[in-house]
């Protein structure tokens, strides 16, 4: 089943079982999904579609630091529904360790040794997360992993 298709199957649950915030976020989620695939003339592959739900969980997880920095804890609570129910639909991420071992692994292919190489080994380390760790972290561990040698 397609994450798309996974959507709209959990879009008729929801409706079944009157679950108005799960409703509203796969609704949104499909109308996001729909306007990128008419945006690029074709049918979105899974990347693509998970692409554009970790946009949707970057740009939530932006407005849950404004709530709760206006004091608004209602809407924190509903943003952090959002964004679980959201990641629901994403790969597991990777863990710290993972993620260590593979920015490891790059270093040494690429043969880096000074702080000049971080942007070539943050090309190839991206390439291998690919959307299952984030960036900010990937650049956190290799920064941390050449700044050691």
């Amino acid at each position: 089943m397609s994450l798309f298709e996974r959507i709209e199957h959990d879009l008729k649950q929801a409706m079944k079982d009157k679950k108005e915030l799960e409703l509203s976020v796969l609704r949104l989620m499909r109308s996001n999904l729909k306007n990128k695939q008419i945006e690029l003339m074709h049918p979105l592959s899974e990347e693509e579609s998970q692409a554009v739900i970790r946009t949707m969980i970057k740009q939530g997880k932006d407005a849950l630091t404004d709530f709760t920095g206006a004091g608004r804890m209602d809407l924190v609570e509903r943003q952090t529904g959002e964004i679980g129910i959201l990641e629901q639909y994403l790969p597991p991420a990777m863990s710290l360790d993972e993620v260590e071992a593979i920015c490891k692994q790059v270093i040494q292919e690429a043969n880096a040794a000074s702080p000049a190489d971080l942007g070539r080994v943050m090309g190839l380390a991206m390439k291998v997360v690919a959307g299952r760790a984030d960036g900010n972290t990937v650049r956190a561990i290799v920064q941390r992993l050449m700044s050691e040698k």
